[in-house]
């Protein structure tokens, strides 16, 4: 069975910290991509970080680039988003997401398996 499921979301002040974990299963996702999505309110699915198979290579978004940092554990089958210098304006839900190409993670249409999202709130 395909599972994806996130843990770590919570309320956090701003400047304060927080760290992500996808557990992943069922699938052979040690051969894929693996990224984090988000998404507020109403507003579409927008790409925060993305991590090749062999975690040797990550890209992030412009907005979370030198306070977010994207890594994978192979042994444990297990994605983290370590989140530092929170800002309210990164409130959100966060989706885990898989993809067999690294080059296509970033787009959300492109995304073969979804978690079920973990919610991070930031306060002011």
């Amino acid at each position: 069975q395909v599972q994806l499921v996130e843990s770590g979301g919570g309320l956090v002040q701003a400047g304060g910290s927080l760290r992500l974990s996808c557990a992943y299963s069922g699938r052979p996702f040690s051969t894929y991509a693996m990224g984090w999505f988000r998404q507020a309110s109403a507003n579409e699915r927008d790409f925060v970080a993305a991590i090749t198979w062999d975690a040797g290579v990550t890209s992030y978004a412009d907005s979370v680039k030198g306070r977010f940092t994207i890594s994978r554990d192979k042994a444990m089958n297990t994605m983290y988003l370590q989140m530092n210098s929170l800002k309210p304006e990164d409130a959100a839900v966060y989706y885990c997401a898989a993809n067999p190409s690294f080059g296509a993670i970033s787009r959300s249409s492109n995304i073969n398996y979804w978690g079920k999202g973990t919610l991070v709130t930031v306060s002011s």
